[in-house]
């Protein structure tokens, strides 16, 4: 029985094979994976569900995958780029065997993959020649090859060339120039024929593939584009979507879309997409501020050729704005028994066109008012008759604005119109005491605050003047420091506010009416002066502004860790203004040194190495933590040593000396200065520190804290200093204040680190000058 079905088996295949011929395909060597390769179902007769069905599939005589079966299509596609040398080596003819499986029944289809290398471009001119393979015959002599013919066709001709052995070898050869939009591929019969009798002769198939070349350029469907978007559509609408064509293949037939000549009002409302052709919105439109846009549009292939249209984009208004009413003036109170008074003038205005920019304007019926329309849609509001003032003593009026677009949009504007009354109400404050903050360093005239007062009466009995009343202190020069409107209330600062030199004050405000008599009232006005980060960092060592620079000394051997150099700042501001951290821009050996954020501190990060360079130059920075951070930035460089009694590298020989004479006089010097020049910051701040101990210990044992040269401390007159209202920045104060004296003034200021910054206070000899301890 097994024998049997071994017997069914080869006879079932014996009769699948029967039906099927052996085919022989064709490839270039520079397919690339995923290239068609042929149309099995079609060349078995199949139809494209049997191949699934009956469970096809490719297998190689090296069992390599490099063809791949779609069983939804038929289709035969490279699975991997051929390599002729890999597949071939040095043989001529290239051949890979392969064999299409298929079960239910059982059946072998068997062909052969030619490696064609035959490729032209398009643009190749005729008489081109491309060599062929020669064919093989064992014969010799007139039985070998004689000669080679190529089956009929529009573009080429063989021709025989014979070698200097005698062997023939075909050339294909372009009659006419190709063109690959009208056919990209073409399939040829060479056929070898020999000298013997009967003559023999073999026959392969070239598959010739045009190379594409960029010969066409992007041509648009469209050359001007005219679209119409309402000002409303939401961002991301898609305004039009333009589209070119390009007949080559390949990189040169693929396009990619832009803007040329384009505005940036144009860039910022539009985005265009560059492989769709898509334009969007990227930004609300509006008819009111553009009304139309003009769009370029380039379409680019991979090869350099581009194509050009235009877009015409017209905004289509909405009725978006509603009417808009401006008051030009206002008459209130008016006085009673007068006929026919202007109360108001106002003006209309809607932003629309068309009928969504007309309008209608009313106020209600039962008001003694009307409306008279004027020129360019001013109106007037008049009194319709005397108004009695005892029977009615306030009219509210409503203006109403619509237009005449779909919908109708509506604005109103109440008035109130008081009628004259006597003068028996004193003007009240919105709130007996107010406190403004002001940032130091203001600019002049800068509107710090507001104080209202209103008055129960109406006419001239309510019309509300605002002074300022002199300061309790008389020290305090108010009047260069603050004015008032006299008609709003709203207060200015007429200079600039130093916090370090006055940090609040207070006055009184007045508001009168115009009555007979007047009436009028006071509130409490407390100004404080907020500090603002006005002082930038001074570095104090290393000194940032020194003749030469400061040069740090670096043993070699050092550890990680090891503490160079500390970087000393202040900062004459207050608060987190005055709060320092300390950072490394640059460095010669980005990684070898760390600076402490705090600190400070400047310390090496790793183990030095002959590698390091023996001159290193650091950039500190100095940041403050204000808003905005101010800072500063300082050098420091750095000599590595072997050790500290010889550097590790010789300064140059000066011109003329023998070498060694003199070698270390230039370092030693500059060794020499920069120790006296670290020697005399660090006496000189010890000295600082000294001094100012000593005064802290001085004052604490003197009755008000500070001593001074007059009893009872220094007058008020702390404001004008060096005549502009701000300290001078290069310096920083200690301030010590009186604390039994009720009136917080200052004792002294005293300049810190004077002879370190270089910098000096004018002190202005006047009655509202400082007076310096």
């Amino acid at each position: 029985l097994p024998g049997a079905q071994v017997l069914i088996l080869f006879l079932l295949l014996g009769v699948a094979l029967a039906g099927w011929e052996s085919r022989r395909y064709s490839v270039m060597e520079e397919a690339e994976s995923g290239s068609f390769v042929a149309n099995l179902a079609k060349d078995l007769g199949l139809g494209v569900g049997e191949l699934a069905a009956r469970e096809a599939q490719v297998v190689s005589e090296d069992n390599e995958p490099r063809l791949q079966l779609d069983l939804q299509t038929g289709e035969l596609i490279l699975n991997e780029k051929l390599d002729r040398e890999e597949m071939c080596g040095s043989t001529e003819t290239c051949v890979m065997h392969f064999q299409v499986l298929l079960k239910k029944p059982m059946g072998v289809f068997r062909a052969e993959l030619l490696r064609d290398d035959t490729e032209n471009l398009e643009t190749s001119p005729p008489g081109t020649v491309f060599p062929l393979k020669k064919a093989q015959d064992l014969d010799v002599g007139n039985n070998n090859i004689q000669n080679y013919s190529i089956s009929p066709n529009s573009y080429f001709h063989v021709s025989t060339r014979n070698r200097g052995d005698g062997r023939k070898y075909p050339e294909l050869v372009l009659d006419k120039e190709l063109d690959r939009e009208e056919q990209a591929e073409l399939r040829l019969t060479v056929t070898a024929l020999d000298g013997g009798s009967p003559p023999r002769s073999g026959t392969a198939q070239v598959r010739i593939l045009i190379v594409d070349v960029n010969d066409n350029a992007p041509e648009f469907a469209q050359t001007h584009y005219q679209v119409q978007v309402p000002e409303d559509s939401p961002v991301g609408t898609l305004v039009v979507k333009v589209s070119a064509r390009d007949l080559d293949a390949g990189t040169n037939g693929e396009i990619s879309y832009s803007l040329f000549y384009s505005s940036q009002e144009i860039s910022s409302t539009f985005e265009l997409n560059s492989i769709s052709g898509e334009v969007r919105l990227i930004k609300k439109l509006d008819f009111e501020t553009v009304s139309s846009y003009e769009l370029d549009i380039d379409a680019s292939d991979g090869g350099g050729l581009s194509g050009k249209c235009s877009v015409s984009i017209e905004v289509v208004d909405v009725n978006d704005n509603s009417p808009e009413l401006t008051i030009s003036s206002l008459t209130s109170p008016i006085p009673e028994n007068a006929p026919e008074t202007e109360v108001a003038l106002f003006r209309i205005r809607d932003r629309d066109s068309g009928d969504n920019g007309r309008m209608v304007c009313s106020i209600q019926d039962d008001l003694p008012f009307l409306l008279k329309p004027s020129e360019e849609n001013f109106y007037t509001l008049v009194t319709d008759g005397p108004l009695d003032r005892e029977e009615r003593a306030e009219y509210n009026i409503t203006i109403s604005v619509s237009d005449l677009g779909t919908p109708r949009r509506h604005t109103q504007h109440n008035l109130t119109v008081r009628v004259a009354d006597v003068n028996d109400n004193a003007p009240a404050f919105s709130q007996p005491a107010y406190t403004l903050r002001v940032r130091e360093n203001n600019s002049p005239a800068l509107h710090i605050g507001t104080v209202r007062a209103t008055d129960a009466d109406a006419g001239a009995n309510a019309q509300l003047t605002y002074s300022l009343l002199p300061p309790s202190d008389p020290h305090l020069p108010l009047a260069s420091l603050v004015a008032i409107n006299p008609d709003t209330g709203q207060l200015f600062a007429l200079r600039a506010l130093d916090y370090e030199a006055l940090r609040a004050f207070d006055f009184q405000v007045r508001a009168a009416d115009r009555g007979a008599p007047a009436l009028s009232s006071q509130a409490r006005v407390r100004v404080l002066v907020a500090d603002a980060n006005d002082h930038a960092p001074v570095v104090l060592y290393p000194p940032p502004n020194a003749s030469a620079p400061c040069t740090e000394l670096l043993p070699r051997a050092a550890e990680p860790g090891y503490l160079l150099a500390k970087v000393v700042a202040v900062d004459g501001d207050a608060g987190q203004n005055a709060w320092l951290s300390y950072r490394l821009l640059q460095a010669t050996e980005p990684g070898l040194f760390g600076v402490g954020a705090h600190s400070g501190e400047v310390r090496t990060a790793r183990p030095l190495s002959e590698r390091d360079a023996p001159r290193q130059r650091l950039l500190l920075l100095v940041r403050d933590h204000g808003e905005p951070p101010l800072s500063a930035s300082v050098p420091l460089h750095v000599l590595l040593v072997d050790g500290f009694s010889q550097p590790h590298l010789p300064p140059p020989e000066a011109p003329g000396r023998a070498p060694g004479a003199g070698a270390d006089e230039p370092l030693t010097v500059a060794l020499v200065g920069a120790l006296a020049c670290v020697s005399a910051l660090l006496v000189g701040a010890l000295l600082a520190l000294a001094a100012g101990r000593l005064c802290r210990r001085g004052g604490a044992a003197s009755a008000g804290g500070c001593a001074g040269p007059a009893e009872g401390g220094v007058p008020g007159q702390l404001l004008d200093v060096g005549g502009t209202g701000t300290l001078a920045h290069g310096y920083r104060y200690e301030v010590c204040l009186a604390g039994g004296s009720g009136s917080d003034e200052f004792k002294f200021l005293k300049p810190v680190f004077p002879n370190i910054l270089g910098q000096h206070v004018e002190r202005k000899k006047s009655r509202d000058s400082i007076q310096s301890y």
